[in-house]
């Protein structure tokens, strides 16, 4: 018998984060759906923190502008409707858009390994690698990989746990592979606060919430109690108590 895909650690650290540093749970970026990430995010994310963007050196060099060379994509309620590999037409368009636009920055020619989904179900544990196979196979065209969650550490320090604590893999994954120096080059996109957003803060990424999921019209009356409380969380927190996400360290 399998066990649950349970993950109680994340569950505590997104209380931690709530009661300590609650702006942490905050995304850097609010999309209805990810057919609104534009292939160019760097030039979004400064218009939102101008203090990263506008950073001179101390001779007055020019400005340091954010650059995103990486994307982290959840799968579930994200890419496909919760526990399927069905990708809808208009987001595997935008899929396609982006690995083959000319002057994206993750084009599929240019830059072959600049994203790579990473899910709690598929590539997280073997009971899942049927459907992490096929979702590679529906991708083929694009060339997207699913991250298999390693079993150990590679200094043999304890087993790898899911989102939001494989983010240290997640990074060496790119630098392996030359696409990133480091953490801050890449945009983690998915719809849940307490995995995506929070992994982003845990290994110094930038983060974009897909607000609606996959589509209300697909998302409607199918959220569990936990995603209907992170989206009254984030309102409460941004329009309540004023709060914003800070910039990666």
């Amino acid at each position: 018998m399998n066990p649950p895909n349970t993950n109680l650690r994340a569950f505590n650290l997104a209380v931690q984060t709530l009661l300590s540093t609650p702006s942490q749970f905050l995304p850097h970026l609010t999309i209805p759906t990810i057919t609104h990430l534009p292939e160019s995010i760097g030039p979004l994310l400064e218009s939102q923190y101008p203090s990263q963007s506008q950073a001179q050196s101390s001779e007055g060099g020019p400005k340091k502008e954010i650059a995103i060379r990486a994307l982290v994509l959840d799968k579930d309620n994200t890419l496909c409707p919760a526990k399927t590999t069905t990708f809808p037409a208009h987001i595997y368009s935008h899929l396609h858009s982006l690995r083959h636009s000319p002057t994206s920055p993750f084009n599929i020619n240019t830059a072959p390994n600049s994203i790579l989904i990473v899910s709690n179900r598929a590539g997280s544990h073997p009971r899942y690698e049927e459907e992490a196979v096929e979702i590679e196979e529906r991708l083929a065209g694009l060339r997207i990989p699913v991250f298999r969650l390693p079993t150990t550490r590679k200094d043999g320090d304890g087993i790898v746990e899911k989102k939001p604590f494989c983010g240290e893999e997640v990074l060496e994954w790119f630098r392996e592979r030359k696409v990133v120096k480091g953490a801050a080059e890449i945009a983690v996109v998915g719809d849940r606060l307490g995995t995506d957003v929070l992994m982003a803060k845990e290994m110094g990424a930038w983060s974009v919430w897909c607000r609606d999921g996959v589509g209300e019209e697909l998302t409607k009356g199918k959220r569990n109690v936990l995603e209907k409380m992170e989206v009254w969380v984030e309102r409460y927190l941004r329009e309540s108590k004023g709060l914003k996400a800070p910039p990666p360290i």
